[in-house]
């Protein structure tokens, strides 16, 4: 598996390996050990399945408050995504920013976003398939999220033109300015 990270540097891309042959390929894409030789410990108590018929499906700003907030091992299985990480950590050199990159099937890449971090997607084909690891439990008492389209964050979601298919709770959501974070932004030594 390689590992490399974004411009915000606890965001990391994850490549599962291949092997591929005339029947199709194989692929480990979640392995403790080799996760750990690249310095990521994760302990993984659930797994989501997201579903998206539509191109231009978007989800998030999503996350979980402490005491139960999520890291996240996000793959695509069908289709691809746009997927975003906000920093939300008070104290970060990076709070209010984001990072995004294109998660898809075919390019067999994954997304780790840590706690402390916002998550959203927008899906770029149609009947996109989303798995993703989760560190800790849903609680919806702790479910939250900011609005997609903050003003202030000014996410290039690639839309081309067409409106986003939201949910009602997505519509309604604070912007970054409107939410009083709870997360701690913790040096790396």
């Amino acid at each position: 598996m390689y590992c490399n990270s974004l411009d915000i540097p606890d965001v990391k891309i994850l490549q599962p390996i291949r092997y591929e042959d005339p029947r199709g390929f194989f692929s480990e894409v979640f392995n403790t050990r080799d996760l750990a030789a690249a310095g990521i410990e994760l302990e993984i108590v659930q797994e989501n399945f997201a579903f998206s018929k539509l191109p231009y499906t978007v989800r998030g700003i999503h996350f979980q408050t402490p005491p139960h907030e999520q890291a996240k091992l996000v793959q695509v299985v069908r289709g691809a995504i746009y997927d975003v990480a906000v920093d939300l950590r008070r104290g970060s050199p990076w709070y209010g920013q984001y990072v995004s990159a294109v998660i898809s099937a075919d390019e067999w890449n994954q997304i780790l976003i840590p706690p402390g971090f916002g998550h959203g997607l927008c899906t770029l084909e149609p009947d996109t398939a989303v798995l993703y690891k989760v560190t800790a439990h849903f609680s919806k008492a702790n479910d939250t999220g900011i609005r997609w389209n903050d003003p202030e964050l000014d996410i290039p979601w690639p839309l081309n033109g067409a409106e986003p298919l939201l949910s009602t709770k997505d519509e309604s959501l604070p912007t970054l300015a409107e939410f009083d974070t709870p997360f701690v932004y913790k040096e790396q030594t």
